[in-house]
């Protein structure tokens, strides 16, 4: 049963005329899905896919739209300025490619350039009373920094596992 007819609650043409073809596809399908299980398809390794992987993703899409809206509506036409945010937010439309893999590695990463750009973001509103998309950092920081998303982008494979034994788990049970 895929996505759409979960939400709708329909079946497919095929299953209403031939419920026994339907049935056998669907248990074909969950028997090669317990065989492979998560860890060998790829989805214990990538949070990709994670709800709280798309909140972080959605915050920080928010984030660069606008630093990009304040950023070139205060820049008053100085060049400078317009330069320094059109790479800011190149920097962070990278940043968001990076954190919708939802890797761990993209989490640290998003980590740590959000916590650049908070820095950088305070600076600046301290020598020229400039507020632009840090108040949307600070938020975006708080969303990262979250106990549940770090496990949704450390890629754990159920709540009875502990940070890191998700590996250890995968390689017993080959």
């Amino acid at each position: 049963m895929g996505l759409a007819e979960r939400l709708t609650g329909r079946r497919a043409r095929s299953a209403r005329t031939e419920p026994a073809a339907a049935l056998a596809s669907t248990r074909l399908a969950r028997t090669a899905s317990a065989r492979t299980g998560p860890a060998r398809t790829g989805l214990a390794t990538s949070g990709a896919g994670h709800p709280l992987v798309g909140l972080a993703t959605r915050f920080m899409t928010a984030q660069t739209v606008c630093s990009a809206a304040i950023g070139l509506l205060y820049s008053r036409r100085h060049l400078t300025s317009i330069i320094i945010t059109l790479s800011l937010v190149a920097v962070l439309v990278g940043l968001v490619l990076l954190v919708r893999t939802g890797t761990h590695t993209a989490w640290l990463t998003a980590i740590g350039l959000e916590s650049i750009y908070l820095i950088f973001g305070l600076y600046r509103f301290a020598t020229s009373r400039y507020l632009g998309g840090t108040l949307l950092a600070i938020v975006t920081l708080g969303v990262l920094l979250a106990p549940s998303v770090a496990r949704a982008f450390s890629g754990a494979a159920g709540r009875d596992q502990g940070f890191g034994e998700s590996e250890l788990a995968d390689s017993a049970s080959t």
